[in-house]
């Protein structure tokens, strides 16, 4: 088996997921001060978290069918999105000072590069 993070589509996703995340970083401390960094800091770590539970998800699955295949992405894509919404809702139950426009421009960055594993290549 090999390892989970070890393909070239999640360590291509994952790097640029955590360089969006930086920089949006950089841009919302200079707009609102460590708050805003820290804001875009725990958008973009929701979905790095998630990517990483879905390709260990993945990686955990043997499917020996075309049909299997299909249940294991998809398995492995609810638990991304139950991990998504719960860390959404820590995040805005617990951090009070959250700059809302820094956490979601991160988480929406994030999510949508999550898309670029389609063209990476192994």
């Amino acid at each position: 088996m090999e390892p989970p993070l070890s393909t070239r589509p999640i360590r291509y996703v994952l790097k640029w997921q955590a360089v969006a995340t930086l920089a949006i970083a950089a841009v919302g401390g200079a707009w609102a001060g460590v708050h805003g960094a820290l804001s875009a800091v725990l958008g973009g770590v929701v979905n790095l978290s998630a990517c990483v539970v879905y390709a260990f998800l993945l990686a955990l699955a043997r499917p020996v069918s075309a049909g299997g295949t299909v249940v294991a992405v998809f398995r492995a894509e609810a638990a991304k999105i139950l991990v998504i919404v719960l860390q959404l809702w820590l995040v805005l139950a617990m951090y009070k000072d959250i700059v809302l426009a820094a956490f979601f421009a991160a988480f929406v960055v994030t999510v949508l590069l999550f898309r670029m594993a389609l063209i990476a290549r192994d």
